[in-house]
């Protein structure tokens, strides 16, 4: 460990403070995925206050809930709303969770007003943090600052593992 506390990149350089932030708070959203229900995609969303705190967590139950709209990051986001303080806006928050926003998260997000999303693995059919739309960052609303694939390994095994027991 460096002087600043943060783990040395391959030059010898300090790892940036976010990065290191960014990979510990997608473990926890690793952790809340592993609790998902029986039967839906493992998938776990934390959303996180200015100060760093959290504020709600939450895993993906359309199939537990029969509600289309049940996924981590929205249920993560209506948890931490009503947590927050602020009514509905989640102005400087950050939302961290396994798997790329779809178009509805996505759109949830900049409805919300959340500053950051992070996410570890990309969704290339309906990721709409880049991969597929890009909803996040094009709003005229409100843009959202994205950083994806922290834990890459960790989210896309996570994934893979659930769809290879149904094949």
């Amino acid at each position: 460990m460096s002087a600043t506390n943060s783990p040395l990149i391959g030059d010898g350089l300090p790892e940036p403070a976010a990065a290191v932030r960014d990979r510990a708070r997608m473990a926890r959203a690793l952790e809340v995925a592993a609790s998902t229900p029986d039967g839906d995609v493992p998938v776990g969303a934390v959303v996180y206050a200015p100060d760093g705190t959290e504020l709600a967590a939450a895993t993906n139950r359309r199939e537990a809930d029969a509600d289309p709209t049940a996924h981590a990051e929205v249920l993560a986001l209506r948890a931490a709303a009503a947590a927050h303080g602020d009514a509905w806006r989640l102005t400087d928050c950050t939302l961290v969770v396994t798997l790329e926003p779809c178009a509805m998260c996505a759109g949830a997000m900049v409805g919300a007003r959340v500053r950051t999303v992070v996410f570890g693995a990309w969704e290339p059919r309906t990721g709409a943090c880049g991969s597929v739309f890009d909803v996040a960052r094009e709003s005229p609303l409100h843009a959202v600052e994205v950083r994806g694939g922290v834990l890459l390994d960790e989210c896309e095994d996570l994934v893979r593992e659930f769809f290879s027991s149904r094949r």
